[in-house]
């Protein structure tokens, strides 16, 4: 992982941005959920992609859960300003058991995943909840 800014880029994408710690996966959620509640955000989904893949498909895969998290006020302000901004919300938080032991967390990059929509007005709702975000990567150190 290389540093940009002040939270940690996962080789290889572009769209995201995380860090490794030393964690099983629960305590990884509690942590990163109590991390996105200081910075505004809530979680408004988690979905565990292990037992889904159990159930739906009898296959083992390594624990992942997604969280899909929602700070209230930035949402009003992008929905606002692009009413059908809500195709990109909320934004998903990865927490994955990584190979070697430990867990990944990866962040969606707001920066990456607005870019698709051409709007200025949503310029100072991306700075903002990217900071946010960078923050609660910051605070998994």
């Amino acid at each position: 992982m290389e540093e940009r800014g002040t939270a940690h880029d996962i080789a290889g994408c572009s769209y995201g941005f995380g860090r490794r710690i030393e964690a099983s996966l629960a305590d990884a959620v509690a942590t990163v959920t109590a991390a996105l509640k200081n910075e505004g955000f809530g979680v408004l989904t988690e979905i565990n992609v292990k037992d889904t893949l159990r159930k739906k498909l009898d296959v083992d895969f390594r624990g992942y859960v997604i969280l899909g998290a929602c700070n209230p006020s930035l949402a009003h302000k992008a929905l606002t300003a692009e009413p059908q901004i809500g195709l990109l919300l909320p934004c998903n938080v990865v927490v994955q058991e990584a190979a070697d032991g430990g867990v990944v967390v990866t962040i969606a990059d707001p920066r990456a995943m607005f870019s698709l929509v051409d709007n200025p007005s949503l310029a100072p709702v991306v700075q903002d909840a990217e900071s946010r975000l960078r923050r609660v990567v910051e605070s998994l150190a």
